[in-house]
């Protein structure tokens, strides 16, 4: 590889914070909260011009399961803030979704507002439209002193205590040097999805098809038909998920676009061309095959194509397949999941692997996950944790990162009123300061701080 030596530069301290985030998805937004929220000085850095990460920026037409289908396992700020999108909706949406906490369908507009507001309503400060461009070490390269940021206002450096990589790529991470894994064995990653958002739909229409035809939800009898006579391409027989925020606005993820590497911008940059291509045929499929979608109009595609997978740390504990199946519960959990194994195929001829845990049933998941070997003031949080393959397809959903970037946000403040490094935070306290702030994690844990 040709290089090139950049010349050596005096840039200016932006600004001084307790605890920098970087990346405004689910997880960093949580962490934000619980950060400021309890006292610490907080930044939160994101790329974009608004929260929300795959929910927002690609699309993701609805939140994943809050519950383990008897009660919610997932509380705290990710349930506070679902509950706040819902009453930022119009009326017709509280109709429809109100009591619901499993699949809610995501108004991606009304979302960017409520986080916005939420994570200034805490305290913490937000700068959008900037990059970490990299990240300054201590000399014993065990601390990071802070960030080199990037943006429209030029180059500058942040200084921070603690550092909440919140990027779900695990970018800081692999920038500081941290030992990762990424995709399968043999390097194969989940395929992306480009998400989009279709108006001019009629619902009513589309169950009464629905009804008449015996196909389900996710049309596989229609797929399979458009496949046949060569509307569709072979892969996939069914539909992702349909997520109806009105009887006429329906957000939809439908498809795979494989190869795709989210660290990489050369295969984002294709991802998002192909993806845009691909709604275009899809549309055609719905316009043609199913009833209630003839006048479909297409309002937005992804600003980016949705990503599954890509790195996972190696953290001080490694959540595996095995602690899921056997739904264990660890002394220091800081949260919990019942969302089901959800990989999907790496190719088109590949099958998925779906596994469910019974109901009422999950697992914990361990502060140790969070922690990433070499570092001692960064967590890392959300779906580049530490776990297995396996485990990542479940662990990855948003719900779960609002939990984690919690727990991550929480750590940070206790390590900062005592000077702590991340691996010296007292778990009981920890523990004790998550459920008084509404986290849920397990009947053991809760029993045996007497916490009710």
């Amino acid at each position: 590889m040709n290089t090139y030596r950049l010349q050596e530069e005096a840039i200016p301290v932006d600004r001084e914070m307790d605890v920098v985030i970087v990346g405004g998805g689910a997880t960093g937004i949580a962490a934000a909260i619980a950060a400021s929220r309890n006292g610490a000085r907080t930044l939160l850095i994101e790329q974009r011009g608004f929260l929300g990460g795959m929910g927002t920026v690609a699309l993701v037409p609805a939140f994943c399961p809050f519950t383990d289908h008897v009660k919610p396992v997932i509380r705290g700020i990710g349930l506070e803030l679902l509950e706040r999108m819902k009453r930022n909706c119009n009326e017709e949406y509280h109709e429809l979704y109100n009591d619901l906490l499993d699949w809610v369908p995501i108004d991606a507009e009304v979302l960017k507002r409520v986080y916005d507001d939420a994570v200034l309503e805490s305290g913490a400060e937000l700068l959008y439209h900037t990059f970490v461009g990299q990240i300054c070490m201590d000399p014993a390269g065990s601390r990071i002193d802070g960030v080199v940021i990037v943006n429209k206002t030029g180059r500058s450096f942040v200084k921070c205590s603690y550092l909440i990589d919140a990027t779900g790529d695990a970018d800081i991470a692999a920038m500081a040097g941290v030992p990762f894994h990424k995709g399968g064995e043999q390097g194969e990653l989940q395929p992306g999805t480009m998400c989009y958002l279709l108006t001019n739909v009629d619902r009513n229409r589309f169950k009464k098809y629905l009804k008449e035809s015996g196909d389900t939800g996710q049309i596989p009898i229609a797929v399979q038909k458009a496949q046949a006579s060569g509307d569709l391409p072979e892969g996939r027989k069914e539909v992702s998920g349909f997520a109806w925020v009105s009887d006429y606005l329906v957000g939809i993820n439908f498809g795979h676009i494989f190869n795709i590497d989210g660290t990489k911008a050369e295969d984002l940059t294709r991802g998002a061309i192909e993806g845009r291509r691909k709604v275009k045929e899809q549309l055609r499929f719905l316009q043609k095959y199913v009833p209630g979608f003839e006048k479909a109009h297409l309002i937005s595609t992804g600003e980016q194509i949705g990503i599954r997978e890509t790195r996972r740390i190696v953290g001080d504990y490694v959540l595996t397949q095995q602690d899921f199946l056997e739904m264990r519960t660890f002394p220091d959990d800081i949260a919990r999941n019942a969302y089901f194994i959800d990989i999907h195929m790496a190719t088109s001829k590949d099958k998925m692997a779906i596994h469910h845990l019974p109901h009422g049933r999950s697992h914990g998941v361990p502060y140790r996950c969070l922690l990433p070997l070499g570092i001692d003031n960064l967590w890392v949080a959300g779906r580049a944790a530490s776990s297995d393959r396996v485990v990542q397809g479940s662990l990855r959903v948003m719900p779960n990162c609002f939990a984690m970037g919690q727990a991550a946000g929480t750590a940070a403040y206790l390590a900062g009123l005592n000077g702590l490094t991340s691996r010296e935070v007292i778990i009981d306290e920890l523990q004790r300061l998550l459920i008084e702030q509404e986290a849920w994690l397990g009947e053991e844990t809760h029993e045996r701080l007497a916490v009710r």
